[in-house]
């Protein structure tokens, strides 16, 4: 009984997922979950190369809309919605999973972040989703549900982070505004802050094996995160059971984000 009404959570909502670069992305996660749910989904690739890692997941989860989509030109954001307006008219819920750093400033020092990187980081990471926001709330003729994705390192100094958590403070700073900018519209704006996972995302980041390991290691829940545990949380946060919910960051990491200072002694240490 509780599946069958999981099955119907999303029936008749129809909604947009940037961010799938693979079948480890979190995007992905969310993505599948919403499917599982009966939501209709459009999906965007960047690049000729994501396409032919796109397309194969698209079918997996029944999507006939596959659209290329470079946040960082508004020509391609204005054809993108355009084309969703004349297919469908309306839009129920946005997925932001999009985040660019150059990997090389990942691993040094955050003092020596050069500002072509600053900038370039700021528009892609935090920019777009705002960017995102306001062209899709405008389809959102009946109200709407918009997540996108923070981590840790917003708040706290994760090792090779550096110039991302600083936008990754400002998304979450985004979310808030945005929450309430579109809240008269009953649109509801929210993020994910995920526990460190084996994503590509994460590949790029030198020490993430390290970030992976120790996280498991100190996190309270001794089960390893996985893309369903957060899909699943997505899928709440653009669903009506997330209804007076707004404005909100969700850990979801297996409570290693209320961590200080793991007890001695555990794990061996």
């Amino acid at each position: 009984m509780m599946e069958a009404a999981k099955n119907q959570l999303m029936a008749g909502k129809r909604g947009l997922v940037l961010g799938i670069a693979n079948d480890h992305s979190i995007a992905y996660g969310i993505a599948r979950a919403l499917h599982g749910a009966g939501a209709e989904l459009a999906i965007t690739y960047q690049g000729d190369s994501f396409l032919k890692r796109v397309e194969p997941l698209a079918a997996s989860l029944d999507c006939q809309f596959v659209t290329p989509c470079d946040v960082g030109d508004p020509d391609s954001l204005d054809a993108l919605f355009a084309a969703i307006n004349e297919r469908w008219g309306s839009l129920d819920f946005l997925v932001h999973a999009i985040a660019y750093s150059d990997r090389a400033e990942l691993s040094g020092r955050y003092v020596d972040t050069s500002r072509e990187n600053f900038v370039q980081t700021l528009s892609i990471s935090c920019f777009s989703f705002t960017d995102l926001a306001r062209r899709a709330a405008a389809l959102m003729t009946n109200g709407g549900a918009m997540v996108t994705l923070s981590f840790l390192g917003a708040h706290r100094v994760m090792p090779s982070y550096n110039v991302m958590g600083v936008a990754k403070a400002a998304l979450e700073t985004s979310v808030r505004y945005l929450a309430e900018d579109l809240g008269k519209d009953n649109v509801r704006v929210n993020a994910i802050s995920a526990g460190p996972m084996r994503t590509l995302a994460g590949a790029a980041i030198a020490d993430g094996r390290y970030v992976h390991k120790y996280a498991g290691e100190h996190a309270p829940l001794p089960n390893g995160l996985d893309l369903e545990a957060v899909g699943n949380s997505g899928l709440y946060l653009l669903s009506d059971l997330s209804s007076a919910v707004t404005g909100e960051v969700m850990n979801v990491d297996n409570g290693f984000s209320l961590i200080g200072i793991p007890r001695p002694g555990n794990n061996g240490d």
